[in-house]
C-alpha cells in the first residue's frame, strides 16, 4: 500500500462519496474505486458500507481512519517543509580544542546572525580525532591545526598561532636562553601525543635531531599551565593560552634558539561540487576571517 491509497480512503471517508472524493483529488471515480478495493483486499475485510447515496465506514474502516489521519497530517507537514529542508538541516562541525577555544565562538556567533534557522552541532575533540570523524562522514566540516592531511578534502588556512615555552619565575632554568637539546633535558609539561600542539613541537624537535620525554603529559592545557605555575617544569603551549599568565608574570617565556614553533589553523571539508547554501555560507565566513580573534584570520590562504 502507498500513501496515495490512504489519501484516497481518507477523502472517501470524509466526503462520504466516491465521486466527490475523485473531484477533490483530481482523479477518476474508477481510480478511487480501484484504490479502495486494493485496500480492502490488503486488509482482508470491508472498510466501507456502500449505499446508493452515501458511503459509511465499517468498524474496521473507522480503525483504519484513526491510523491514517495522523500519517497524512505528518506527510502534509513534511511536504510544506520540503522547500526549507536545506536551511533547516543541521551542520555537523568537529573542532580541535584550540580552534574551539579561540575561534569557533566568534565564528558561530557570526553564522547565527546570518542563518538563525540553521542549527550547528559541535564536537570538540583532539585534532587527530577531528580528522577521523570527518573521514568517517560523521561531520561536514572540521576545524583543526597542523598540515593538510591526505584525502578527498578541500582545505583553507584561516589563521595561525605561535607556541611558547614558559615556566614559573621560580623554576631553576628561568631566564636562560636554550637550544633544543637543553630544552629536552628539562622537566617538560606537554600535551599528549596526537594533539596538534604536541605534533608541532615533536616535528620541530625532530628536524633538529631531538625528541621530548615529558614528566607530565595531559590532554588538558590548563592542567599544564597550573603545573608550570607551581614550578614543576617548562610547558609548551599556544601563545593564546599563555598570554594572560605572561602578562601577569606568573609565567615567564623561555627563549629557544633554532626552533620555529607555529601551527596553522585549517578548515577542512569533503570535496563536494555542491555543498549546499548553508554550509557554503559558513565556509565563506571562515575564508573571510569574519570571526576575529586568531592571528592571520584576516588573510586566509586557500590550499
Amino acid at each position: 500500500m502507498t500513501l496515495r491509497h490512504y489519501e484516497i480512503f481518507e477523502a472517501v471517508a470524509r466526503t462520504g462519496n466516491f465521486t466527490r472524493a475523485a473531484e477533490e483529488l483530481f482523479i477518476t471515480q474508477s481510480a478511487v474505486s480501484h484504490a479502495v478495493k486494493e485496500l480492502e483486499q490488503a486488509a482482508g475485510t470491508p472498510l466501507l458500507d456502500r449505499t446508493a447515496r452515501q458511503v459509511s465506514l465499517t468498524r474496521s474502516g473507522r480503525l483504519l481512519l484513526e491510523e491514517v489521519r495522523p500519517l497524512l497530517a505528518s506527510s502534509r507537514r513534511l511536504e510544506r517543509r520540503l522547500p526549507s529542508l536545506e536551511r533547516l538541516a543541521p551542520i555537523r562541525l568537529v573542532s580541535s580544542i584550540t580552534a574551539a577555544s579561540f575561534y569557533l565562538p566568534g565564528l558561530l556567533a557570526q553564522y547565527e546572525r546570518l542563518r538563525p534557522e540553521t542549527p550547528v552541532g559541535v564536537q570538540v575533540v583532539s585534532a587527530a580525532n577531528a580528522l577521523s570523524i570527518l573521514r568517517s562522514g560523521e561531520a561536514d566540516l572540521a576545524l583543526l591545526e597542523g598540515t593538510v592531511p591526505q584525502g578527498p578534502f578541500q582545505a583553507a588556512v584561516f589563521g595561525s598561532y605561535r607556541l611558547f615555552a614558559a615556566c614559573s619565575p621560580d623554576y631553576p632554568a628561568c631566564g636562560r636562553q636554550m637550544n633544543p637539546a637543553e630544552l629536552c633535558a628539562e622537566k617538560l609539561l606537554l600535551r599528549e601525543k596526537g594533539s596538534a600542539i604536541r605534533d608541532a613541537l615533536d616535528s620541530a624537535l625532530y628536524l633538529t635531531g631531538h625528541s621530548a620525554l615529558p614528566v607530565w603529559c595531559s590532554v588538558n592545557s590548563q592542567a599544564l599551565i597550573s603545573a608550570a605555575r607551581a614550578g614543576l617544569g617548562i610547558t609548551v603551549l599556544p601563545d593564546l593560552l599563555l598570554q594572560e599568565d605572561l602578562q601577569r608574570g606568573s609565567l615567564v617565556q623561555v627563549r629557544i634558539r633554532g626552533l620555529k614553533l607555529e601551527n596553522r589553523m585549517l578548515s577542512l571539508w569533503r570535496q563536494d561540487p555542491c555543498p549546499g547554501a548553508p554550509l557554503a555560507d559558513l565556509l565563506d565566513l571562515i575564508r573571510s576571517g569574519a570571526a576575529a580573534g586568531v592571528r592571520g584570520a584576516q588573510n586566509p590562504a586557500p590550499l
